[in-house]
């Protein structure tokens, strides 16, 4: 099975900038030690700072599903479900 590449996409509510990004970065040091995480970081973008980028490697698709089933994925879903505007997950596949 192939690596997995994630781009996550979250745009925050203004007012709630502060609460996503803190829940995001409480994501990053627990989510690096998960089996199969290969690459996991976080971005803020330097001209709107109510918009984060989280870029992904996964060892396998069962890996990417047991994050996305991991107590701290869930507790930061429901912790920031009022404060996001938008959030896209794109699930890319390496071609060179």
């Amino acid at each position: 099975m192939s690596q997995l590449a994630i781009v996550a996409n979250i745009l925050a509510k203004e007012e709630n900038q502060e609460l996503v990004k803190a829940e995001l970065l409480k994501l990053v040091a627990i989510t690096k030690t998960e089996k199969g995480c290969i690459t996991y970081r976080l971005h803020q973008d330097n001209n709107n700072d109510n918009f984060f980028l989280v870029y992904e490697i996964w060892e396998s698709t069962e890996a990417l599903e047991q994050h996305s089933k991991s107590k701290h994925m869930l507790s930061f879903l429901d912790k920031t479900k009022e404060a996001i505007q938008e959030f896209t997950v794109n699930k890319m596949t390496f071609l060179g």
